[in-house]
């Protein structure tokens, strides 16, 4: 491997695609090698000048990745019906996959697991590294406290499609498994036309949606008497795009193998 990790970007029409462009571009570790973008984008085949101004590198959007175009790694940040395709281009290049595409089914999530004897795979529901921070302080909190009620509360922008979002499952995931329950037996998704008390172990879930909202995530814990609140705001989405690159260039240099995004950060304590 070269001194920097060359980058392909699956992806790059939409916002994070294009966050995740703009830090690889000013990164001094990383080069960008490759933007591509679904068929019959207006973008194909559009110099990156057209979209980043002075920051392009001699580097086109493009539908295909050329078998000649160095690549260490591809940043998936496409959508469900695109991964596939995502994920079969990085183990037919034979490069390290990182993707942060939400909504998956439970077949994608097998192929990952697959695909990880093969190449490094990383997926995470979140690329901040507050919210990675934040899901190992939940995972202490529901340990510590497991008979504390637990809720989840995030709000989005007014076009975001999934709810609750990727995000917040992932910490209703960790939720349960740090009280060795299983989520999808204790998830509630809506308290509409529900009578009598909340149940013990119950993890609650509220979606808002209103605006340009980035991202906000709040863990509530509470007991008679007291109350407990965690909570991760994203003001940008160029987080993402600089947790995106960090997760690129430290897995870029990984045997085979299913990594977390918790690993890119320095050791727990």
């Amino acid at each position: 491997m070269s001194a920097h990790v060359n980058v392909v970007v699956f992806g790059s029409a939409g916002r994070l695609g294009q966050a995740v462009i703009r830090c690889v571009l000013a990164s001094t570790q990383a080069k960008l090698t490759c933007a591509l973008v679904k068929p019959g984008s207006g973008l194909a085949d559009e110099p990156l000048e057209r979209v980043f101004g002075t920051m392009q590198r001699n580097v086109d959007f493009s539908t295909s990745l050329d078998p000649d175009v160095a690549a260490d790694v591809l940043v998936d940040v496409s959508g469900p019906v695109a991964f596939d395709a995502a994920l079969a281009l990085a183990l037919e290049r034979r490069i390290a996959f990182v993707s942060g595409t939400t909504g998956l089914r439970e077949e994608q999530h097998a192929a990952m697991r697959h695909a990880a004897h093969t190449i490094p795979v990383l997926w995470t529901a979140n690329f901040s590294l507050g919210i990675a921070m934040l899901m190992r302080a939940a995972r202490r909190v529901a340990s510590a406290l497991p008979d504390w009620d637990c809720d989840i509360l995030e709000m989005h922008h007014a076009r975001k499609q999934d709810a609750p979002s990727g995000t917040a499952l992932a910490l209703g995931q960790v939720v349960a498994e740090s009280r060795q329950t299983v989520l999808a037996e204790h998830a509630v998704f809506a308290r509409i036309d529900k009578t009598g008390p909340r149940q013990p172990g119950e993890i609650g879930f509220a979606s808002l949606r209103g605006g340009d909202v980035v991202g906000e995530h709040t863990i509530v814990f509470a007991t008679d008497g007291e109350r407990l609140e965690l909570t991760h705001r994203a003001g940008s989405r160029d987080i993402f795009g600089r947790g995106a690159l960090a997760a690129a260039i430290w897995l870029a240099r990984r045997e085979p193998g299913m990594y977390s995004f918790d690993e890119v950060l320095a050791p727990a304590e």
